[in-house]
């Protein structure tokens, strides 16, 4: 049974109204891994902090700090720094559930409830800066704007500022998720056509792994990626072939993998950095800078 994709491990039956059971899911255990590494690693960086003779461990976060005050200034203002940890907890959670799954766990950012949350979080702030600045009955006013018969869309503007802001960074790492499936699928079956072609002549298979070799020494020798690259390929699919092993869908090392580092750690650092930005964005524009003098 699947919720969101995700599975559901264990379901704890309560007798609570509304709420019913509590469903223990795979991006609920690995949310809470991801957790405790963040906050294992924060302790391990404020551990024994000095004023002199820093080590590199306190100099590295105080490069962290030093950074999230910057970018958090230069998006929100000085007026924000309250808010400096929030984004900082945003951000550190969202790339540390893009990238679990790098290491074989569920990706939490691949359930939508989890970007809904953090979604529902921001528009909780956003609605009381609003309320906070304006007043409860001039935002309620501010909604009739300019015609009573705009209170309809004015509120789904509202309301579409979380949902967006949840199913733009869901929609990428889902979409990554299934794109590498899709690409794991093809190329097996791609390894055992290829092999099973090869595999009919024992001289092709011999050519093979010798200009596999070939590029292998080549590409250590000019230090190009792609000779190694290329070199590893012929030579497995050489030694394969000659072994008889046809079933092997030994294409599936390293291309996913390379599919799997753009949309794990590049695309999930631009996400995590684009809804950092959103909430500074929405929240610092319900909440105006106050006036200088």
């Amino acid at each position: 049974m699947e919720l969101n994709g995700a599975k559901i491990l264990y379901t704890i039956h309560t007798d609570i109204p509304l709420l019913g059971d509590f469903k223990i899911t795979q991006t609920l255990v690995s949310t809470w891994i991801v957790m405790a590494l963040l906050s294992g690693f924060a302790i391990w960086l404020g551990r024994n902090l000095k004023l002199e003779n820093v080590s590199k461990r306190q100099a590295a976060a105080e490069f962290i700090v030093t950074r999230l005050d910057q970018f958090v200034h230069d998006n929100m203002g000085y007026h924000f720094d309250q808010y400096i940890p929030l984004i900082g907890a945003i951000f550190a959670l969202s790339i540390g559930c893009n990238l679990i799954s790098v290491i074989g766990l569920w990706s939490p950012t691949a359930d939508l409830n989890t970007e809904a949350a953090w979604a529902i979080v921001v528009f909780v702030l956003i609605m009381y800066y609003k309320i906070k600045t304006n007043g409860i009955l001039s935002y309620l006013k501010g909604l009739l704007d300019p015609i009573f018969i705009m209170a309809p869309i004015n509120v789904l503007s509202e309301v579409s500022t979380p949902v967006s802001m949840a199913f733009r960074h869901f929609g990428n790492i889902a979409g990554g998720n299934v794109l590498t499936s899709l690409v794991y699928s093809a190329l097996a079956t791609a390894s055992a056509a290829l092999l099973g072609l090869v595999g009919k002549s024992i001289t092709v298979g011999i050519l093979i792994l010798l200009g596999g070799v070939a590029l292998l020494v080549l590409g250590v020798r000019k230090k190009k990626l792609a000779y190694k690259i290329f070199g590893a390929v012929f030579a497995a699919t050489g030694i394969l072939s000659l072994l008889g092993l046809a079933g092997v869908p030994y294409l599936e090392v390293g291309i996913p993998g390379i599919m799997s580092l753009y949309f794990d750690v590049f695309s999930g650092g631009v996400q995590a950095l684009v809804f950092s930005l959103l909430t500074m964005v929405y929240v610092s524009n319900a909440c105006p800078p106050p006036e200088e003098g």
